[in-house]
This record gives C-alpha cells, structure tokens and sequence, in this order.
C-alpha cells in the first residue's frame, strides 16, 4: 500500500544545450527508485524552458492529488531562472493548494525532501 502521492518538477535534461544529461538522468532513476523503495508514488514533470514550461506544470499539478510537490534543484539554484522559480511556486500553491512544498539537494534525495513532509 502506498503512502502517498508526490510530484517532482525539474528541468529536463535532455532539453539543456551543450549539456551531458546522462549523470543527471542516472540520479533521477537512483530518485525513482527510492521512492519506490519507501511505498511512495512518485510523478515526474521535466520541463524544457523553450516549450511552455508553465502549460506543462499546471497540467501535473492538476493530474492527481499530490501530498508534496517537490521543486529541483535545477529550477531553484539558478539565479537567472529566480522568476520562473517563482512563478513554480505560486503555481503550486494555486493548482495544489494541499500539498506541501519541498526542495530536493539533488536528484537522489527527491524522496528524502518529500519524506521531510509526509511524516
């Protein structure tokens, strides 16, 4: 039986030009697989800033009853990209208003951020 449901939102990296996306995608499996590895349900938005990231976001949020939505680090931790963060945010709080909010360090601790919550 699960435990509840979360929503990761994250760059895609994939979509990153110049960028080796391999490490990442790697971290975001070990992510995946440590949700599954605490009964935990775990969604994942990875989103390409040149392709309605915004569009992309409100439909997840409004897929599913979401306990904790997780926000990457990759969308926070980029100074250049403080607007978007925000706008993530509100989001967030508009499309799941029940679910609360969590920052990840990396791609592995995904679960360990959402469990900081769902206890």
């Amino acid at each position: 039986m699960t435990m509840a449901r979360v929503l990761v939102i994250g760059l895609d990296p994939a979509a990153i030009e110049g960028y080796d996306p391999e490490p990442v995608q790697e971290a975001i499996a070990r992510g995946r697989a440590r949700f599954d590895d605490h009964g935990i349900e775990a969604d994942y938005c990875l989103v390409a800033l040149d392709r309605d990231p915004e569009a992309a976001i409100v439909e997840a949020l409004t897929r599913d009853d979401y306990a904790c939505v997780v926000i990457g680090g990759g969308i926070r931790k980029h100074e250049p990209l403080l607007e978007f963060f925000e706008k993530v945010v509100n989001r967030v709080r508009r499309h799941a208003p029940g679910a609360a909010i969590a920052f990840n360090d990396n791609p592995d601790d995904c679960a360990d951020a959402a469990l900081r919550w769902l206890r």
